[in-house]
């Protein structure tokens, strides 16, 4: 399929936060790829890894919108949870 593809990696402060932020998004591994993207998501350590793979730049651009704004989320998600946690 693909013509256009791209790679996130990001890296975290831990491999728990990696575990975590990837469990978060992981979920929607499968349910939003179509016919004009697909996505793949591994985690080693420390580092996440999401590969797009799109038939288009259109597809990979909204595919990128969408997995990044996951990923902040679960971030975000995340950070508000450790506060809470360090508040007690």
């Amino acid at each position: 399929m693909s013509s256009h593809d791209a790679t996130l990696e990001l890296d975290y402060e831990s491999a728990s936060r990696a575990r975590l932020v990837a469990a978060s998004v992981a979920r929607e591994i499968g349910e939003i790829d179509d016919d004009r993207s697909q996505t793949t998501l591994d985690r080693d350590g420390e580092r996440l890894v999401l590969e797009i793979d799109a038939a288009d730049a259109v597809a990979l651009r909204a595919a990128l919108n969408t997995w990044l704004s996951l990923v902040d989320v679960a971030e975000r998600t995340a950070d508000a949870g450790e506060r809470v946690l360090e508040s007690r």
